[in-house]
């Protein structure tokens, strides 16, 4: 547990050093780099905590914007609905974008 908490927080790292879309086209500030990785990161901590089984495969992101996008799969309608009422919830997010799926091989 312990390890994946970690790893959750340290996530929004490795993934803005393989990003290159254009949703992060102002990321080259540091400020803002900073507070979309923090939005980030207090977003995968609470999914991790509410809903350990399946966020390993939900992926969070957030523009400079303050808008997060979740993409990946879920177990069910009622954590995808319960990821984006935790995106929503969280301090400093302006809009939530939803691609989550159902994954019914589980």
């Amino acid at each position: 547990t312990t390890c994946f908490v970690i790893s959750t927080l340290l996530a929004p790292i490795a993934a803005y050093a393989a990003d290159t879309g254009e949703r992060h086209a102002d990321r080259a500030h540091p400020a803002t780099w900073v507070k979309d990785s923090m939005i980030t990161t207090k977003i995968k901590a609470k999914l991790a905590a509410d809903h350990p089984g399946s966020m390993k495969h939900i992926q969070v992101d957030t523009d400079a914007d303050g808008i997060v996008w979740l993409t990946g799969t879920a177990n069910n309608q009622s954590e995808i609905d319960a990821a984006i009422v935790t995106a929503r919830n969280t301090e400093n997010v302006k809009s939530v974008w939803s691609d989550l799926k159902i994954e019914n091989d589980r």
